[in-house]
């Protein structure tokens, strides 16, 4: 609800309309009025929803146990991801009005650009970005490591490493991920799993996240999320020349960083139909990614993993159906332990 409060006042109430007042009352090059009208809407964004940041982490997370971040943890956190974010976005929102207002075709050359930057991104991120914010350490368990090695060579799988995160500095949940594309892959375990995780539970957990690779799902998603950003683009492309989708946004005056901000704004509104259909797609490469750790590993090891997952997580284990068809990218945990089991004796 808050949410959809500030799109009102920022679109019908004129937030959107002030911003681009004041900027453009500054008479600063056109790059860089419309790079600024955008940042400070996102901005102000971020800004409301810091309270409900810090709440979420010190009330609620606090409540269940799960919290061991501290104030000036967050506040530390929250400095470094804003200024990581400025020094990125600058440059991409420049670019991408540069495209914007001189490139014939430019909603296709703005799409490829910024598929490009992702793909760098998917590459720099295990390597430069992450270790901003966690400490990341080979993993030194002898006997797991070697287990881990022989699970990796069975898959045909190969990485720049395996890496214990500590995640415990903020919070108690565990996870397990792998990251990165060409040689920057890594397989990332949080502390708190390895130290929740039996050996072989640990193993059956990285056979499903190795299901994850071998059975292309990194590649998958991101050709979803490409022709889903592609569409958008073309939509923006047409959008853009519409003089009633800026009044009826309660913009006086149109331009491409308009555009672009009014679009960012209003698209996760228009676009919500497609979460059962994106949730739907996350939760069978989950199924997959099942079968191929029953194939690799144990599925009894898997089923247990999850179970200890799910109770230290005190994540929900019969949610709404149709909440979940909705927002669960994984399958509720019924569902997918009687997937493992029926595996088992197939």
């Amino acid at each position: 609800m808050l949410g959809l409060a500030l799109l009102l006042i920022l679109t019908l109430g004129g937030g959107i309309e002030s911003i681009r007042s004041l900027w453009v009352g500054l008479d600063l090059a056109a790059w860089l009025t419309g790079v600024g009208i955008i940042l400070s809407t996102m901005l102000l964004m971020q800004v409301v929803e810091i309270p409900l940041s810090y709440y979420q982490t010190f009330v609620v997370e606090q409540r269940y146990g799960f919290n061991r971040n501290t104030p000036r943890q967050f506040l530390t956190d929250l400095a470094l991801q804003t200024g990581l974010s400025l020094a990125i976005a600058v440059p991409v929102l420049a670019l991408i009005l540069w495209i914007m207002q001189g490139v014939e075709q430019w909603w296709f050359w703005a799409w490829l650009f910024l598929m490009s930057f992702t793909l760098i991104m998917s590459w720099a991120y295990p390597t430069f970005i992450a270790p901003l914010f966690n400490r990341f350490t080979p993993l030194a368990d002898d006997s797991l490591c070697s287990r881990i090695e022989s699970l990796l060579q069975r898959c045909g799988f190969h990485s720049q490493g395996i890496f214990v995160m500590d995640g415990s500095r903020r919070s108690s949940h565990g996870n397990a991920y792998f990251t990165g594309i060409g040689e920057s892959k890594r397989i990332v375990f949080f502390d708190t799993l390895i130290n929740t995780l039996e050996a072989d539970e640990i193993e059956a957990v990285l056979a499903h996240e190795l299901g994850h690779f071998k059975c292309h799902h990194v590649i998958k998603m991101l050709g979803v999320s490409a022709s889903i950003t592609l569409t958008g683009f073309a939509l923006l492309g047409w959008l853009s020349a519409q003089t009633w989708f800026y009044t009826g946004l309660g913009v006086s005056e149109g331009s491409p960083a308009m555009a672009l901000v009014l679009f960012m704004l209003v698209a996760p509104v228009f676009s919500a139909f497609l979460q059962p259909a994106m949730a739907w797609f996350q939760r069978r490469h989950e199924f997959e990614a099942d079968r191929f750790a029953a194939t690799h590993a144990r599925s009894e090891h898997l089923v247990s993993a999850l179970v200890k997952l799910y109770r230290d997580n005190a994540s929900t284990l019969t949610p709404d159906p149709l909440y979940s068809a909705f927002h669960y990218s994984h399958p509720p945990a019924a569902i997918r332990i009687a997937h493992l089991e029926a595996s088992k004796t197939a």
